[in-house]
């Protein structure tokens, strides 16, 4: 681990990914793709240019998650800050924290807020994130930590009480049993007293929900071939992202979209990280993302689940999304 400051006196970077995340990086990915059916995990996705795709992703027409959760936000933003009292707002996946400036706002305005501490693996965006909001509110500290939120999460920076907040509805890219021990490991690194918001995309027409992961502009096509390039980068490898096209697809059973890649024709592969040549047939897919579609009751039992007390819940008039908050 080591910590730098920013440009800025008021931005301290954290780095949390070191030598033993990229070892495991490379362990889980000789996993899944050591397999059939060959699996990348979802938190392949953010690099630099995996996060600019996914900011243009959340402003296309089809994509209604990211605008309805903003104007969600927007809405119970006063509520939250005056429920919470945070000093501290602990961001896990943040991005770059759009939706998150409709929480800092009323923190701040209430006079409690301190400190922003944002976890992102993108360490370009986390340091671009950390310069734009250091000047758009004065006095605000910014803590970055450069890390995988399924990583170390504890010590939690900052001072009690916190607002741990996770939102784009990412829990659903995690399975059942990964959703859990996240959750479990979040409750056992916050204080008694701190609270968490949870954002969930809900269960609602497939014709809607498949829309929006098979755009008209193939940005989350390109989004989702750019796991490999991330792939590429980590293993030396050789995948030829304009060989595979997407795939994206709502199973009911399971309540959840997943995404897949399809090779185009045959492939050789080579990954020297890895110690793994692949031959992949045409038509072969590689799983890379699942996301899971929830309800209330689903919501807080998971919640609960993992020691947290739900305490207020709030939707859109059209019931596409919601925002759980709990309490440790």
């Amino acid at each position: 681990m080591s910590t730098t400051a920013g440009e800025s006196p008021r931005i301290t970077i954290e780095d949390r990914s070191g030598e033993r995340g990229r070892q495991r990086d490379l362990e889980d990915l000789r996993r899944g793709l050591a397999q059939k059916p060959l699996s990348i995990s979802s938190r392949f996705f953010y690099d630099d240019r995996g996060s600019a795709l996914f900011e243009r992703i959340t402003t296309l027409p089809e994509y209604y998650q990211t605008r309805t959760e903003a104007a969600l936000l927007e809405r119970i933003g006063p509520e939250v800050a005056e429920r919470t009292r945070a000093r501290t707002l602990v961001e896990l996946g943040s991005g770059a924290a759009t939706k998150t400036r409709h929480l800092l706002g009323p923190l701040r305005a209430a006079g409690t807020l301190q400190l922003y501490v944002p976890f992102d693996v993108a360490e370009g965006t986390l340091r671009r994130v950390a310069e734009e909001l250091v000047g758009a509110y004065p006095g605000l500290a910014v803590h970055g930590v450069v890390g995988d939120f399924l990583g170390r999460l504890a010590p939690l920076p900052g001072k009690e009480p916190r607002l741990v907040i996770f939102l784009g509805g990412t829990i659903g890219n995690l399975l059942p049993d990964e959703r859990a021990a996240f959750l479990a490991r979040l409750a056992a690194a916050m204080a008694p007293g701190d609270h968490f918001l949870l954002g969930v995309d809900l269960v609602k027409p497939v014709k809607r929900v498949e829309a929006a992961y098979n755009d008209a502009q193939g940005v989350t096509a390109e989004f989702n071939r750019n796991i490999l390039r991330v792939v590429n980068e980590l293993t030396g490898g050789d995948f030829a992202p304009e060989a595979f096209g997407h795939r994206a697809f709502y199973d009911p059973e399971r309540d959840w979209i997943e995404a897949r890649l399809v090779a185009r024709g045959p492939q050789t592969v080579r990954l020297p990280a890895l110690d793994l040549t692949l031959e992949i047939a045409p038509g072969e897919e590689i799983h890379t993302e699942i996301s899971a579609k929830f309800d209330r009751p689903r919501t807080e039992a998971m919640l609960r689940a993992a020691g947290l007390q739900p305490l207020a819940w709030w939707t859109d008039e059209e019931e596409l999304f919601g925002l759980a908050l709990a309490r440790r």
